[in-house]
C-alpha cells in the first residue's frame, strides 16, 4: 500500500473577479465543493473564500494530479452554481489558478488563514493578496 500526504493550497477566482460569492452563496458553495470532494476521494481539510475568490487546502491521494483535483472542484462548482441558479446571469471561474505546496509542520496556520478569509479582506484586497503570493512564492507572470 502507498502512503501519500502532498498538501496543495489552491487559490481561484470568480471570472473577471466579479465580487459575487456573498456569505450566503460562499457558505452553500463550500458546502456542495466539500460533499462532491468527499465522493470523488478528494481530502478537503480546509475551505473558504470571500466575494471574488475560494480557498482550499487539499491533500493529494495516490494518483490525484493538481490540474484533475482543481478541474474536478471548479468545473463541478461551477456547474452547481448554474444549474441551481445559485447567482443571476451565467457563472463561471477564471481559467487560472495558484497551487502551491505546503509543509506538513504549517498545515495548521494555513488552515486557520483560509478560515479567516473575511477579516484578512477588510484590510487586503484579493490583487494585493495575488501580488504577495506572486512575491512570497516566486511565481513569474507569463504573458500570452
Amino acid at each position: 500500500m502507498s502512503y501519500v500526504r502532498i498538501w496543495v493550497h489552491l487559490v481561484w477566482a470568480t471570472k473577471r473577479r466579479e465580487p459575487i460569492l456573498t456569505a450566503d452563496v460562499r457558505r452553500y458553495l463550500c458546502l456542495q465543493i466539500m460533499q462532491n470532494c468527499k465522493e470523488k476521494g478528494i481530502y478537503l481539510r480546509a475551505i473558504n473564500g470571500y466575494l471574488d475568490h475560494l480557498h482550499c487546502l487539499i491533500s493529494l491521494g495516490n494518483g490525484q494530479t493538481i490540474a484533475e483535483v482543481a478541474q474536478f472542484i471548479k468545473g463541478g462548482s461551477s456547474h452547481w452554481i448554474n444549474q441551481n441558479r445559485i447567482v443571476n446571469g451565467g457563472f463561471d471561474w477564471q481559467d487560472d489558478y495558484f497551487a502551491v505546496s505546503v509543509s506538513e509542520s504549517i498545515v495548521p496556520a494555513v488552515v486557520r488563514y483560509i478560515h479567516n478569509q473575511e477579516r484578512h479582506h477588510a484590510s487586503k484586497s484579493f490583487d494585493d493578496e495575488v501580488n504577495e503570493f506572486i512575491s512570497k512564492f516566486g511565481f513569474v507572470r507569463i504573458n500570452g
